[in-house]
């Protein structure tokens, strides 16, 4: 264990691009959006006003650890890091920083109630397909989805140290090729019902936060296939 946290530390050395960066432009969005609204100054709508800039903290996360596989991955491996103590390193940096920001965004959900929304009816920490009923089961909906981006941005980041910036290309556009090919094949046999049916019987919790896990689990298996035979 000791040799998991000796191999974090080195992965968050530049603590401000892992730590410090996602929070910094969750904390922008949150006054940029506030100002916003303070400006226009009218009325805010019954439902109130919905932003979806949370979503900037976990492009952030999931940007801040491509970087961190494309910068420390090398450099962890001249000091005699094995690939297996380096990513599970990962793993468990992604699984601290994930489990604090849900933290922070759950502070921040029972501020924007007790201030109707900041003052402004702001719907900024609290998106609605989100929504859980307690604290811990709404900190595992924030806190499972960034886990999965921060997987897609391991896995983009080994397939960057893998096959260069022609396998990240091929990676993206094959994935949307896959998503398109789906959502082709679910059209023309008319499963879309069956589909919305299956959404529609699945609970808040496990779209918010079990599937979003198990995609972070498949991610996280790709990323390591992929690290086993890439070299620095």
């Amino acid at each position: 264990m000791k040799c998991l946290v000796d191999v974090a530390r080195v992965q968050t050395s530049n603590w401000f691009l892992v730590l410090g960066l996602p929070l910094a432009v969750l904390l922008a969005a949150l006054v940029l959006n506030v100002a916003t609204f303070a400006i226009m100054g009218f009325e805010p709508p019954p439902e109130g006003r919905m932003t979806g800039a949370p979503a900037a903290l976990y492009v952030a996360m999931g940007i801040a650890h491509l970087q961190a596989m494309t910068q420390v991955f090398p450099f962890a491996l001249g000091m005699s890091v094995t690939r297996r103590t380096f990513y599970a390193a990962t793993a468990l940096v992604i699984c601290v920083q994930a489990a604090v920001y849900g933290i922070v965004l759950v502070v921040l959900g029972q501020i924007e109630l007790a201030t109707s929304g900041w003052g402004l009816g702001i719907g900024f920490s609290r998106p609605p397909f989100l929504l859980q009923e307690g604290v811990l089961t709404q900190w595992l909906a924030y806190t499972t989805p960034m886990s999965a981006v921060a997987a897609a941005g391991v896995l983009m980041g080994v397939i960057f140290k893998r096959w260069g910036q022609l396998g990240v290309y091929a990676a993206i556009i094959g994935g949307g090729a896959l998503l398109t090919g789906l959502a082709q094949l679910v059209t023309w046999q008319g499963w879309w019902p069956a589909v919305g049916a299956f959404v529609a019987s699945r609970s808040a919790l496990e779209l918010a936060a079990g599937y979003p896990l198990l995609l972070a689990l498949l991610l996280g298996g790709a990323g390591w296939l992929v690290l086993r035979r890439t070299t620095a």
